[in-house]
């Protein structure tokens, strides 16, 4: 994709995601650059990737609980712009909405195209490491969450975690399990070092809190 039109679809980008601060286009732009590593290690196609990852969370409702992402309006929204912008391959516009579409974390789909399972890949990789970490507690502040953590069981160990709740219960809702998610060994080579960051801060909260 040649720059000129890479930098009209993020400015668009720019113009229409208004989400949180952790489903911002900070968030869509990491995505970007993401989509950009893996696919060009996994020979994907990037004119479908880089409209995908920059619109993937354009539409959001917010709640009182955590934030519900419309991908199909997403997906939508992506495919109306595309076929407004002259420069754009227009047989593509068909995956790029089916990329973002499938995305969603908790519908579970396993994506048939290359680009899908890089973009989910991609927003995964955003859900753990240092960067996971400081999105959850964004999110858990702009819902209002009840607390950090359950008090009574902190890390789950007799009770199922629920992230409407407690922030931290995000991490064993999903921010443990998303390495299980990924489908190329790019990303799922990228996430080993931000998994096992995520175990750190949790033995150092662990530690942190039993000596209180």
């Amino acid at each position: 994709m040649k720059n000129a039109l890479k930098n009209k679809l993020i400015t668009i980008a720019k113009e229409n995601i208004m989400n949180d601060i952790s489903h911002n286009f900070s968030h869509a732009y990491r995505v970007l650059q993401l989509v950009e590593k893996i696919g060009k290690a996994e020979n994907a196609d990037l004119d479908i990737l880089i409209p995908a990852a920059l619109f993937h969370d354009v539409k959001v409702y917010k709640g009182t609980s955590r934030h519900e992402f419309e991908h199909e309006e997403s997906s939508s929204f992506a495919e109306k712009i595309l076929k407004n912008i002259k420069e754009y391959p227009k047989e593509k516009i068909p995956d790029v909405a089916y990329a973002i579409s499938v995305c969603s974390f908790s519908k579970n789909i396993n994506p048939k195209t290359i680009e899908a399972k890089i973009l989910q890949d991609a927003d995964l990789l955003e859900a753990t490491g240092a960067i996971a970490i400081m999105r959850t507690f964004g999110s858990a502040g702009s819902m209002h969450l009840k607390d950090f953590y359950n008090i009574k069981d902190t890390f789950c160990r007799k009770r199922k975690p629920d992230e409407k709740v407690y922030a931290l219960d995000h991490f064993f809702a999903r921010l443990l399990i998303v390495q299980q998610r990924m489908h190329t060994k790019t990303a799922i080579n990228m996430s080993k070092r931000r998994g096992q960051f995520l175990k750190k801060f949790l033995k150092e909260l662990n530690l942190e809190l039993r000596n209180l």
